[in-house]
Formats: structure tokens, sequence, C-alpha cells
């Protein structure tokens, strides 16, 4: 589960990210609060708007973006963004500390926001490709979801208690201190060996991305349903708050609900790093399971039942997201993976601004109950979609179990995520000849005994001829190997 943390590497890079992911995850509940409760009576329209404005730019700028982290140096980038987003948090803390913070400044910023994330976020994506090997991608990706939700965990619950006890000015310092974490793990990776991947041609290097993914129709889906996940159901911000002020709860609750959110979502992100690979059936299944969770949770009493409903909440999301983005890392060209992963990335977020108004102005004229109805709809209509490509394109079917007779299984007439990634391989055909199998009265190994380990450490033995030839002066006598077929030869040692 963990075995990618055995890379000194990105050991540094987990514990720097980890740091700065709580303070990340502090600064978004303090910023989505002060706009619900501080700058305006409760508006959960003003707060699907700053997300909007947030998360708008990575759908405006993903060409650019995702050019930018495959033909530059990921380390210099996260360097120059990491520094940019430190800045950012530290302006507007010192507006809210010093009483002159309004709407329109919190818009401002969610806009700046999303600016530099547009080129933080397709950089840190792919940034794992530099530290790992591929075949444990797909763990660190787990990993990395993994660290961002356990941030979610402690970040939210700190952030209440930081905004009752100094003020939500003072959360947004306190993040921009924690960005010191993340820089310090960069610099210390200055001598990794990083693998750079190999550059794209010049022509047609913005829409290369946008075509690979065109002829990629498993691709599409799992954008489809990243999409109508992320438009209509990642609206966390606006359910927690307005569910909190539902139940006559403050900022403490507030956070409270985040991080319960995130105990199933920290579940969900370790269980994806125990799978061997991403496969699109998980990510279908996960799609039906959070919008059950979600339609459970929109009928739950009181405070606490609708806490703890959350956690199926943060368990679903987090399976279908963290299953995605491997899937997509590990099935995508090394050369195009930047610009694929920006396209990915702006999918997710991108739907934000078109998902998070509608959001909130159900929230506002219905309540927020009815807001998790239309999660809930979207993630059905998801898990249907990806149903009906698995049925057409894949020929799934319903069919007879070969020992129980009445328990149906599902067969594929093409395998669902076709073993894109899996490098193909062949069978060495045998020959089968008594001369060439070699017995256990003359002290060699059957074939049934063989193994690579014995191979490589055992000697082996060459004929002895009675009548040996003398061999000219100064030629070596070769002698015929007595190995047989099939049998590799001892490594040879320097």
């Amino acid at each position: 589960m963990f075995r990618s943390l055995a890379v000194r590497d990105y050991r540094i890079w987990f514990i720097g990210a980890l740091v700065s992911n709580i303070g990340a995850w502090m600064q978004a509940t303090a910023q989505n609060w002060v706009v619900l409760t501080e700058l305006t009576a409760n508006d959960a329209l003003a707060v699907g708007i700053t997300m909007a404005l947030q998360f708008a730019p990575q759908l405006l700028l993903v060409p650019v973006t995702g050019l930018i982290a495959d033909r530059f140096d990921r380390r210099k980038i996260l360097m120059v963004t990491q520094s940019c987003l430190m800045v950012l948090g530290l302006a507007l803390g010192l507006l809210l500390i010093l009483g002159h913070a309004q709407l329109w400044h919190l818009y401002g910023f969610a806009l700046a926001l999303g600016i530099v994330n547009a080129v933080d976020t397709p950089a840190r994506q792919t940034f794992v490709a530099d530290l790992v090997s591929g075949s444990n991608m797909s763990n660190a990706v787990a990993l990395n979801s993994a660290s961002f939700n356990a941030a979610r965990m402690i970040g939210p619950a700190l952030a209440g208690f930081l905004i009752v006890l100094v003020g939500s000015g003072w959360v947004f310092v306190i993040n921009a201190v924690t960005f010191v974490a993340v820089l310090v793990a960069l610099v210390m990776l200055r001598d990794m060996v990083v693998k750079r991947m190999p550059r794209a041609g010049r022509s047609g290097q913005f829409v290369a991305g946008f075509r690979y993914v065109a002829k990629r129709p498993d691709l599409l889906i799992v954008f489809v349903i990243v999409f109508l996940i992320g438009a209509f159901g990642m609206n966390f911000p606006i359910f927690s708050s307005t569910m909190a002020v539902e139940f006559g709860r403050g900022a403490g609750e507030y956070g409270v609900l985040n991080s319960i959110l995130a105990i199933g979502s920290l579940t969900g992100a370790l269980l994806a790093a125990r799978r061997e690979r991403a496969r699109m059936r998980v990510i279908i299944l996960a799609a039906a399971f959070f919008g059950a969770a979600v339609l459970i949770s929109a009928f739950m009493p009181t405070y606490w039942m609708f806490a703890a409903s959350t956690i199926l909440i943060g368990f679903g999301a987090v399976s279908l997201l963290t299953t995605a983005n491997g899937y997509v890392q590990t099935t995508t060209a090394p050369e195009l993976r930047g610009r694929v992963m920006a396209l990915y990335m702006a999918i997710l977020a991108g739907g934000t601004p078109i998902g998070a108004p509608i959001v909130g102005a159900v929230a506002d004229s219905w309540g927020p109950r009815w807001a998790l109805g239309v999660a809930a709809v979207a993630a059905g209509v998801a898990a249907l979609i990806g149903v009906g490509w698995l049925v057409v394109a894949r020929g799934m079917h319903l069919a007879r179990h070969p020992h129980a007779r009445w328990r149906p299984v599902l067969r594929f007439a093409d395998a669902p995520t076709a073993a894109i990634a899996v490098v193909p391989t062949r069978a060495i055909p045998v020959v089968p000849d008594d001369r060439l199998v070699p017995s256990v009265s003359n002290d060699r190994l059957v074939p049934a005994d063989f193994s690579e380990e014995v191979a490589l450490t055992s000697p082996i033995p060459l004929p002895r001829h009675p009548h040996p030839h003398p061999a000219r002066e100064g030629a070596p006598v070769r002698q015929p190997s007595s190995r047989p077929l099939g049998v590799p030869c001892a490594p040879a040692t320097e």
C-alpha cells in the first residue's frame, strides 16, 4: 500500500505536500465561511460565484497550462506557483485582519487563486512521474490523494477552531506559512534525476492533448463522468456551510463537517492505493455509490446523523476521483501526459463554474437538501452513461456462473480497461523433445524444478570428451554446451 514511500524523493515531497495541504484546507474553509457569514447574510449564491471564479481559469487556460507542464521543469514551475499562492494568502489575510476586506476582494482573490492553480495543478499532478517509476505511479497517485484527504481531516476542523479563537484573517496568514514546507521539500529534491518526458512535435502542440483524447473513447467516458460529478456533486463548501446553517450551527461545527467527510475520503484513497491498477469498472461503481450516499444525506434529520452520512459521500467521491486520476495518468502517452492531465483537471474543476451557481441558487430557493438531490441525480446519470458504454462498446452482459446455477456473473466481449498500460508479452514455445529434457539421474533439473533463482545461481556442467583433439598452439578449445534448450545461462559478472 505504501511502496512509493520507499523512494526518498517521493517521501520528501509527500511530507512537504501534506503540511501545505493542511494549510490549503484551512484557507478554503475560512474563505467560504467569510463569504457566507461575514461579507453576506448567508448568501449561498455568493459562495457559488466565488467557487466559479476560482475554478474557471483551469477550464479557460487548459491548452497553455498543459503545454507548460510538458515542456518545462515541473520542479521550477511548482516553486513559482507555490510562492505566488503564499503571497496571495498572506495579502488576503492582512486585509481581513485590518478590517478592509470586502466581497469584491474575495472575488478577486478567488480569480487570482484560480489562475495560479491552473498552472500549478497539471504540473503537480504529473510531478509524480518525475519521482517514482512507472510501476509505482498508480500507487503514488493514490497516496497523493490520501495526503490530500488526510489534510482535509485536519485542516477544516483546525480552521473552524481558529476562526472562533483568533479570527478568519489569521487562518490565511497561517496557510501562507505552511507553503514554506513544500518549498523546502522542492529545494531538497535538487539532486534527483528528473525523468524528462519526450517532447511532442512543434505542429499542433496546443491541441495535441485534445486530439489524443478524441481518439480514446474510454477517456471521453471518464471525462464525462468526472464533469458531471465535479459540476454538481463536488460542491462540498456549499453543502456543508448551508447544512450547518440549516441545523443552526456555527463555524466550529462547519469545520467538523469537512473533517468528518475526510474520514471517508482518506479511506477511499487508501483502498485505491491497494489496487494494482485503476479500472473503469471501479470508476462507474464509485459514481453510483456517490449518488446513493448524497441521496441518503439529503434525508438526515439531525446534524450528527448528517455528519456521519458525509463519510459515505467522501468515500465515494475520492474512490471515483483517485481511480479516474490513476486511470488517465497510467494509460496516457508520456509525452502528452501533462496536456491530458490539464484537460482532466480542467473538466473536473471547470465544471464548478457551471454547477456551483446552479447548486447555490437551488440551495437559496428550495433549501440545501434539494441541492443534495441535484448532486444525486447528476451522479446517477454519470453511472448510467458509464454502464451504457460498457454494454455498447465492451459488450458487457450477464452470464450464468460456471458452478452456481442461480448466481449470475458479468462477462465482457473486450476487457473494460483494454490493458492499455500493460506491456504486451508473448509465449515462448517449448520443443517437446525427450533428448532436450534432462533427467534427475544425471543431477540436472527437470522442467518442473526450474526456477529463475536456481538458473541464476547453479553452475552449468560441461561434457567431458574421452579423446580430446589437441588444439593448435595459442588457439582456445571450444567446448560445446550441454545446457538444455530454454534454460538461461548464468549472468556474467563484472
